[in-house]
């Protein structure tokens, strides 16, 4: 690649990012790209309080679970030394396991979406993705893997909710034509995706 590429991995719970972010980070390491793997929530302060609201451990409103993830967001980018900022300049090409992409989904379908948008689209420090990769995958077949893979759930992996976020992305996406965003079907044999994942990043400068 001819420069660092800043890509975020978005998907259902379920969907299988982590795996297809850790092969697509080695390949393209293997081609002797740097590669900076990161995710939202963060480890700062203000991701470990939106990961006590996700457990269900403490009760947050939509709006404030939104304006926690546009402060964590903001860390995460402008962080000295770890932020993506930062090594995007050192010439690192970072992938983010979900961004605000998320947000618009999950908080935008309880609170105002033109609100947690134009709050993430419009703050000066939060940079936009080269590229954003959704790893499209029928609600049932996310629900059955959360089912038999996770002793419990988060807030919004419960059965009902899985279809209506489904729903609420495609929604985001349609709202969103200046930004370079590649639905990958994400069902089948883990290396057909990766392929396809791959392909879709390939010819992103």
């Amino acid at each position: 690649m001819k420069k660092p590429l800043f890509i975020a991995v978005e998907g259902l719970d379920g969907s299988g990012k982590g795996t297809q972010i850790k092969m697509l980070a080695s390949r393209l390491e293997a081609e002797g790209t740097k590669v900076y793997l990161t995710s939202e929530p963060t480890q700062f302060t203000t991701g470990g309080l939106i990961r006590d609201a996700l457990s269900g451990l403490t009760k947050r409103t939509p709006a404030e679970l939104a304006g926690l993830f546009l402060s964590d967001r903001i860390a995460h980018c402008q962080s000295p030394g770890v932020g993506i900022k930062c090594m995007l300049e050192s010439g690192v090409t970072v992938i983010t396991d979900r961004y605000y992409y998320s947000s618009f989904a999950y908080q935008g379908m309880d609170t105002d979406l033109d609100w947690v948008m134009n709050a993430n689209l419009n703050c000066p420090d939060i940079i936009k993705p080269d590229v954003c990769i959704f790893l499209d995958v029928p609600s049932d077949v996310c629900d059955s893997r959360i089912e038999s893979g996770r002793a419990s759930r988060e807030i919004y992996e419960k059965r009902e909710t899985i279809e209506r976020t489904r729903q609420k992305y495609f929604e985001v996406f349609s709202k969103l034509p200046d930004h370079n965003i590649k639905i990958v079907n994400a069902v089948g044999d883990p290396e057909e995706i990766a392929e396809r994942v791959y392909e879709a990043i390939n010819n992103v400068q």
